[in-house]
């Protein structure tokens, strides 16, 4: 058998393990899934350890699967979790993850101050109720005991490492995520830091992300099935591992990820500053960026859409493929019928957790398809802002190489394509963000990493017919939020 790297993405609803050998080849891959917790409005929480029996659980399978164990394992994880630990890393309460919201009003006070500006300069991370800063605020505000009882406020891969090496250590990507890094120092901002009422000590040591190790424990080891010389590298976050999974390395091509949410985001050898819209600035390596903005709302209101729609309480691959039967015989632009897809709030380029979505100009021909297809274009919609947002602050962008799930259906693809008007490429069939720690894993082992060579039957051009259309549109979509934003906020505040 030939040695192979095993890159490992820790996602929201699911961790996947890809395993890849030295010539970018995929062996094999596994997925584990765990839910989500919504106790309250506002809340959004995880069990960590549900989270690492699926992490533990991909890497037997995946070797178990293959015959043998990998030369390297590194990590991809969504970003901006707050697990609130003690001495040992064991969990005080579950993990609030990016989604969570209940600091919204703490992330508007600070988004409106000179102080929220001068952390977002220094952090690259978006002044929002995502960030862990605005988190730590309001664990701080509401949660005083176990905001006192916490030995380390760490993120879900930070909780695994620990459980690897019984050491708390973080990489700059998700260092960089967080609100409380200094992305030009390298180290922890000791002003956001006091503004979340805490010292650098109560976070994790931060390392490079092709930090390795390979000290894992034998009895661990022997568990997982690995050889006592495995590497581990601590890998980065989901978004930079996408970037380089998905080939974005030059000025005029961008990545777009769609999957639970969305994502547009280009790499740089400098920080893209954009305070309005927060583009944010989140660190591949010490001398890289990845800069874009991401949306609340993706594959999970296609998953309402099938929910609400279609009354199918478990969505299958069934029922994704009737939507998507459905939406290819409906015009572009759903004969005038547009969505906003605000359902959980939004990020950039609006930063507004008070937004809620809206089926507007519906008129009675409208069909079932019509709100099916205007759903996703809908999404599409909110990407393409993002996308003129990332463009006014550093340059076009010709080509958007895509990955997350919605890639495998040519009915989404083409729409994006046609409301962007740009060529989309699909670089990569597997997991874009698994792949981009394979990648990170062959930097760390000096290991060349794999060329890329574009298919032509995966590149998807715009249909200038309908990128007209949709043209037309897009105008009338922004203005439906400024319009109606402040009606929004009523409603929200009200209920």
């Amino acid at each position: 058998m030939q040695p192979y790297l095993l890159g490992i993405d820790i996602g929201t609803g699911s961790t996947k393990a890809v395993a890849i050998n030295f010539n970018g080849e995929s062996l094999g891959v596994v997925q584990q899934y765990y839910p989500v917790k919504s106790p309250q409005p506002g809340y959004n929480e995880q069990d960590p350890e549900l989270i690492l029996a699926a992490f533990t659980t991909c890497i037997t399978d995946i070797v178990k699967k293959i015959g043998e164990a990998p030369v390297a394992i590194s990590f991809s994880s969504a970003m901006h979790s707050v697990i609130c630990v003690d001495r040992h890393g064991k969990p005080l309460a579950d993990m609030m993850t990016w989604a969570d919201a209940r600091s919204e009003s703490i992330a508007q006070k600070l988004r409106d101050s000179e102080t929220g500006a001068d952390i977002y300069h220094t952090s690259g991370t978006p002044v929002h109720a995502m960030s862990p800063l605005c988190k730590l605020i309001w664990l701080r505000e509401n949660q005083t005991e176990l905001f006192a009882a916490t030995h380390k406020f760490i993120g879900i891969k930070e909780f695994i490492w620990y459980h690897l090496f019984n050491e708390f250590q973080i990489d700059y990507a998700i260092a960089s995520a967080t609100g409380l890094f200094d992305i030009k120092q390298l180290k922890w901002n000791a002003e956001a830091c006091t503004l979340a009422g805490i010292k650098p000590d109560k976070l994790s040591d931060p390392v490079n992300t092709t930090y390795k190790r390979n000290d894992l424990n034998a009895k661990l080891s022997s568990s997982l099935k690995l050889n006592p010389d495995t590497s581990f590298v601590i890998g980065a976050s989901d978004g930079c591992c996408a970037n380089l999974g998905s080939f974005v390395t030059g000025p005029d091509v961008a990545s777009l990820t769609i999957g639970t949410s969305g994502a547009v985001r280009i790499t740089s050898l400098k920080p893209v500053y954009n305070y309005e819209a927060m583009v944010f600035n989140y660190l591949l390596n010490q001398n890289t960026f990845v800069c874009g903005g991401a949306i609340n709302n993706g594959g999970n209101i296609l998953n309402w859409l099938i929910k609400s729609f279609l009354d199918k309480k478990s969505p299958g691959d069934t029922d994704y493929k009737n939507v998507f039967n459905a939406i290819a015989t409906m015009p572009a632009g759903s004969d005038g019928l547009i969505f906003l897809p605000y359902l959980y709030g939004e990020r950039a380029p609006l930063w507004d957790t008070k937004s809620c979505g809206v089926f507007f100009n519906i008129k009675p021909n409208h069909t079932q398809a019509h709100f099916l297809r205007a759903g996703l274009e809908g999404i599409c919609f909110a990407l393409n802002d993002v996308l003129n947002t990332l463009e006014q602050s550093s340059g076009p962008i010709k080509q958007l190489n895509i990955s997350g799930g919605f890639i495998s259906s040519s009915v989404w693809t083409q729409m994006l394509a046609d409301i962007t008007g740009k060529t989309l490429a699909i670089v990569q069939q597997e997991d874009a963000s698994a792949i981009g720690a394979v990648f990170l894993a062959m930097d760390a082992l000096d290991v060349p990493q794999p060329q890329l060579s574009l298919n032509k039957e995966l590149m998807i051009s715009p249909d200038l017919a309908n990128h007209k259309t949709y043209q037309k549109m897009f105008p009338i979509f922004k203005k439906l939020y400024s319009t109606l934003k402040e009606t929004m906020h009523f409603v929200h505040d009200m209920e």
